[in-house]
């Protein structure tokens, strides 16, 4: 036997012929015990989530639509009717992970990370062609199922997201647009998908609605959500802008493959064809240099040396003396993928009203905290910030005006 949540409520024998569950009470209790499967769920609890109005005698009317499912599932497939088992603890749905719909589906979600792009694009096909609506859609306004249904359809949307990213390795960028245009309207503040509609676009020759899409997630928001974008989109957004090779696909190759300066297009300035590779990429947001550090050799040399010594190094200094280009020009050799380095402008902040936690702020919505386990809005706590940080190196620009919440933040 078959249990389906993906959608309405659903049975199914294992010949796939539909199983009729009688009664709104007795297919919210099957809704109950698939949120909560394999568990025990009190009678008490199940009383009081099923009925809004208790009915006189509470046990009698939970036995009698527990009677009523074991009848139902046993009249479809012999022997289920001790699947709905009663104890002390009170009630469970004994099946097992592959006759639910929604553990299918996150098991094929885990088998298609770190597949390669068409494996992967099939895979998620099929995990998402498992979905026959809005999961409950029946049940979806009980209380009992809100916090499941929220799990699922997060895990949909990222199914989706992740499809989408392997079809575009794939080159399938004009065949995606129409469908990214349509997630991005039901999701206009996921950022993922929200990359890739930009990346479709810009890869099908139309940088300027790329741009548009854009600059429509950032007015969401900064309007909604006072927030804005988080470092991937705004890396993406600077490298549409620039029109870095990296974004595009050379002729004949794999998608996503890098396109060397030797292929990348020529831009034309003044009378002069001149080929621009693409500037070096770095792990973090620290912006890539122009030009080398003149003059200044020494103290870089010695800025690094302290660094290896030292876990905090202060620059202090006048105003205009250089110090925002020393620190970026010493941190650049310290950067790997796994130790990534932030920058942090803290330029704009209030000296009145500025705290720990306020600069803790501005650091996790730098760093984009929440791809890395933190919820939004939860990342304001100090220590929370340090737990998530993780290796990276922090450089925390324009200090002097908020000096003591700085100092406190940093000593925590």
């Amino acid at each position: 036997m078959r249990f389906g949540v993906l959608g309405q409520l659903a049975v199914w024998t294992d010949d796939s012929a539909p199983v009729t569950v009688p009664g709104a009470k007795v297919r919210a209790l099957l809704a109950h015990l698939l949120v909560h499967r394999e568990k025990w769920v009190s009678a008490d609890r199940l009383s009081l989530d099923l009925w809004e109005d208790p009915p006189t005698a509470p046990a009698a009317a939970l036995q009698t639509a527990v009677s009523r499912l074991r009848r139902a599932l046993d009249g479809a497939e012999s022997g289920y009717r001790a699947r709905v088992e009663s104890g002390p603890a009170g009630y469970r749905l004994r099946v097992d992970a592959e006759q639910v719909d929604a553990d299918r589906f996150e098991e094929l979600v885990a088998r298609a990370r770190g597949a390669a792009p068409a494996e992967a694009a099939d895979i998620l096909g099929q995990a998402l062609g498992l979905w026959r609506g809005p999961a409950l859609a029946d049940h979806a306004d009980a209380p009992f199922t809100r916090a499941a249904v929220a799990r699922w359809e997060e895990q949909r949307l990222s199914a989706v997201e992740d499809r989408a990213r392997a079809r575009l390795d794939l080159g399938e960028d004009a065949t995606l647009i129409p469908e990214l245009d349509e997630l991005v309207e039901r999701e206009p503040l996921r950022e993922r998908l929200r990359a890739a509609h930009m990346l479709a676009l810009y890869r099908a020759g139309r940088q300027s609605e790329a741009l548009e899409s854009y600059r429509r997630i950032h007015e969401l928001l900064s309007d909604e959500v006072g927030v804005d974008p988080g470092p991937e989109l705004v890396r993406l957004h600077q490298d549409i802008l620039a029109q870095d090779a990296a974004l595009a696909r050379s002729d004949g190759g794999r998608a996503g493959e890098r396109v060397t300066a030797d292929t990348a297009p020529a831009r034309r300035t003044d009378d002069h064809a001149t080929v621009a590779a693409a500037p070096p990429r770095f792990p973090g947001n620290v912006p890539a240099p122009l030009t080398e550090v003149i003059g200044r050799e020494e103290s870089v040399t010695r800025l690094r040396r302290d660094m290896e010594r030292f876990r905090l190094v202060t620059l202090v200094g006048p105003g205009g003396v250089g110090k925002t280009t020393l620190a970026l020009a010493s941190v650049r050799p310290a950067l790997s993928p796994s130790s990534p380095v932030w920058f942090v402008e803290l330029a704009g902040r209030d000296a009145d009203t500025t705290t720990p936690e306020g600069v803790a702020e501005d650091i996790a919505i730098t760093v984009g905290l929440s791809d890395e386990g933190c919820s939004p809005g939860q990342h304001s706590s100090v220590p929370r910030l340090g737990r998530c940080l993780g290796s990276g190196l922090l450089v925390l620009d324009n200090c002097e005006h908020v000096i003591g919440p700085v100092a406190e933040l940093v000593a925590q």
